[in-house]
């Protein structure tokens, strides 16, 4: 090893790292790659909840989804509301003053509004799920029953 490599590793060697340099950060690991999302992510609004409604596929426009999507009470976003989403709306959907995206418009819909459509449709979910269950143990025979209840017990050898 040639005498002026030695001495520089020598004085690398006696250089300490400080402190404030020696972060988390810096030692932190990349992050590994993901495809990046189709539909642009609105910035949160308090009491509101957000979803990409569908108003055309395959260039046909449908405006029955749409109708149903209003009464049940999702609110079109404007896009001077959303000035971080210009970017990412379609160009041929900028006379609207809608948020557009490949067909898809940007609503949002009051918390509680939504939280009780979902409990809603769990609930009714649940009552399917439930007739589906009666329906199919109303023809089950005691001889030979379609579900066999099986007990285990695990025991452990006594050391």
């Amino acid at each position: 090893m040639p005498v002026n490599s030695l001495n520089w590793s020598k004085k690398m060697a006696n250089q300490k790292i400080s402190r404030e340099l020696n972060t988390r950060e810096m030692s932190k690991r990349s992050e590994p790659w993901k495809p990046a999302n189709t539909l642009p992510v609105p910035q949160t609004e308090d009491g509101y909840s957000f979803r990409w409604i569908r108003k055309s596929i395959l260039g046909v426009s449908d405006p029955t989804n749409v109708s149903k999507k209003r009464r049940e009470g999702w609110e079109f976003c404007r896009a001077e509301d959303h000035k971080d989403l210009l970017m990412s709306i379609d160009p041929d959907a900028t006379n609207s003053g809608l948020i557009e995206v490949g067909g898809l418009i940007l609503c949002k819909i009051p918390t509680e509004v939504k939280e009780s459509r979902d409990d809603y449709y769990k609930d009714n979910n649940r009552k399917q799920l439930e007739s589906v269950d009666n329906n199919w143990m109303r023809e089950s025979d005691p001889r030979m029953s379609k579900f066999s209840e099986k007990n285990t017990k695990v025991s452990f050898g006594k050391g």
